[in-house]
């Protein structure tokens, strides 16, 4: 998978924070991955920085990307991680046009914990993506993820500041698929953020086989997104994917 050799087409999918659900945090999750052959992603938002979780794993891994509307933000983070070894950055795009996230709305009404306390930069929290290590002594993060006036022409920025391979996570589409290849990206992972980005009941399964045949071949289809047993791998497999990623499972 792009120059790299992996014992299993399972891969750990990036999440945030792994130290909010184990003490050993992504570090943990690493070893173990390593000692499986098994591909991990770090989040953007990790509990523990690039180089302890390199460190912990004797190897690197790949990193997953928010952009923000501050490019020398953007530039810092990337040059961190390609120095500490890194060969694949993953850029999430589903959340550059914004959230459709109709279950979590509905959930909100019974639900009165303070989501500030993990997810506001300005919270106290060892969890707040402010204070994690992949932000600190960069510009302040506050609307990162919500890039909306990015375009395509983006994808070829990011590669040109760096001679890590580009993948973009959050493509679900056939059109989206063909734009992706016709800008130079070198993978495409079929995602909708564990269903949060675009709740619209529609499976990343199901978008697997239109995106497969767009790609047709020209570079690997990865897929994330409601993957709980074995044999949900063998049908993706079966379907065109390259590798598919877990994300919940892992944590709990």
């Amino acid at each position: 998978l792009l120059g790299e050799s992996f014992n299993s087409p399972l891969f750990l999918c990036p999440v945030a924070a792994l130290q909010a659900y184990h003490t050993e945090g992504e570090a943990g999750a690493g070893r173990a991955a390593q000692r499986r052959g098994v591909l991990q992603m770090q989040s953007n938002s990790s509990s523990q920085s690039y180089e302890e979780i390199a460190e912990a794993r004797g190897e690197p891994h790949w990193f997953q990307i928010y952009t923000s509307p501050d490019w020398g933000r953007n530039e810092r983070l990337i040059n961190r991680v390609a120095s500490a070894g890194c060969r694949t950055l993953v850029w999430t795009i589903d959340l550059l046009g914004g959230r459709n996230t109709v279950t979590a709305t509905r959930l909100q009404r019974i639900d009165d914990r303070n989501c500030s306390v993990c997810h506001e930069p300005t919270a106290t929290s060892r969890y707040s993506r402010s204070i994690k290590p992949m932000g600190q002594n960069l510009p302040d993060p506050i609307g990162e993820s919500l890039s909306r006036g990015l375009t395509w022409d983006f994808i070829a920025r990011l590669k040109d500041a760096t001679p890590m391979k580009l993948i973009l996570k959050g493509v679900v589409t056939r059109e989206d698929a063909l734009l992706a290849v016709s800008y130079g990206a070198d993978g495409i992972i079929v995602s909708n953020h564990g269903a949060r980005a675009a709740a619209s009941g529609r499976s990343t399964i199901e978008c697997l086989p239109e995106v497969v045949e767009a790609v047709d071949g020209r570079i690997p289809v990865l897929i994330d997104s409601g993957f709980r047993r074995g044999t949900d791998i063998f049908k993706a497999l079966a379907l065109g994917a390259t590798a598919v990623g877990v994300g919940r499972p892992y944590l709990w």
